[in-house]
């Protein structure tokens, strides 16, 4: 088939990469404008976008899928397919209907569960302990379409949604593949979601990721894990600036810190919680880079008792 793939973040380049080796044929890339990134806020293209210009691929980057312009294209490329992972925009009616066999996404979770832009980072907050990816033909209502295959994946205890969804889109990505080849083959049988068992996935905001330390200790440690790499949890230092946090570790026999209470020892900084108190591993002080917690500790002399988490 000939296809108009879909995506921007890194996380969509497995897909792209596979469906470059498979037996269809991707005709151009539909992705987002270059963005502002990084200390000097430069402009930089899409890992997306960088990838299909490697591979020689005509790219679209329209400011939204509702010009003009991009709309007249779509219609000029005559795609059957147009597969899609985590492009970032919504698809308007007007063009949901142009490719033959309209637009299949790849989305990590198992529908109805954790509809939404950040499925993977709710699954650990919630404490799911299993998650997946799901291939499902995309419709006007938020990733309700009826869905053609999914897979599982088992959330590992440790696992970071940084970690977890570099997993989901390896694997989402023979999915995406298998789908549009039983698509092709005429055996696809796509199935309606059912009514019960759904639940939301917004985007996490930079508040979302604030860790309350008078929650209790697996609370803290998802929510961490939860927002890493992105947006980042982070909590404040005694001085009142934004202290970035990377994974803790949990500390069941230390009971008796206050929530956000420090101790610190020549191994270890503990931060208290409603239940048990957490182990600090890197942290980001404010314009800082990433550094052990302990380091940060001793070179900024906090004292026994000194309380993070004041309000910002």
């Amino acid at each position: 088939m000939r296809l108009l793939f879909a995506g921007t973040p890194a996380v969509a380049v497995p897909a792209l990469e596979a469906l470059l080796a498979s037996r269809h044929e991707v005709v151009a890339v539909l992705t987002r404008p270059d963005a502002r990134a990084g200390r000097g806020r430069t402009l930089a293209a899409s890992p997306v976008k960088e990838r299909a210009v490697a591979a020689g691929l005509e790219v679209l980057t329209p400011r939204s899928p509702r010009e003009d312009d991009f709309q007249a294209r779509l219609a000029e490329l005559a795609v059957d397919c147009a597969p899609v992972v985590a492009y970032g925009a919504l698809l308007p009616p007007t063009v949901l209907d142009v490719p033959v066999h309209g637009w299949v996404n790849l989305h990590f979770s198992v529908l109805p569960a954790w509809r939404g832009a950040a499925p993977v980072q709710h699954a650990i907050i919630a404490g799911d302990e299993v998650t997946g990816a799901s291939t499902f033909r995309i419709e006007a209502g938020l990733d309700t379409g009826p869905v053609f295959g999914m897979l599982t994946e088992t959330i590992g205890p440790r696992d970071t949604a940084g970690q977890l969804l570099d997993r989901l889109a390896g694997a989402g990505s023979g999915l995406l593949v298998a789908t549009l080849d039983a698509i092709e083959d005429g055996v696809a049988q796509p199935v309606p979601q059912p009514a019960d068992g759904v639940s939301h996935a917004p985007r996490l905001e930079v508040a979302d990721a604030r860790v309350r330390w008078e929650h209790p200790a697996p609370a803290v440690d998802r929510r961490v894990r939860g927002c890493t790499p992105a947006p980042g949890a982070w909590t404040t230092a005694p001085d009142g600036a934004r202290l970035k946090l990377g994974p803790v570790a949990p500390e069941p026999s230390v009971t008796d810190l206050a929530p956000g209470a420090l101790r610190v020892t020549r191994d270890a900084v503990l931060v208290g919680t409603a239940t048990h108190a957490v182990r600090l591993g890197d942290v980001s002080p404010a314009g800082r880079r990433a550094m052990p917690a302990t380091d940060w500790a001793r070179g900024a002399r906090l004292d026994e008792g000194t309380v993070l988490g004041a309000a910002a």
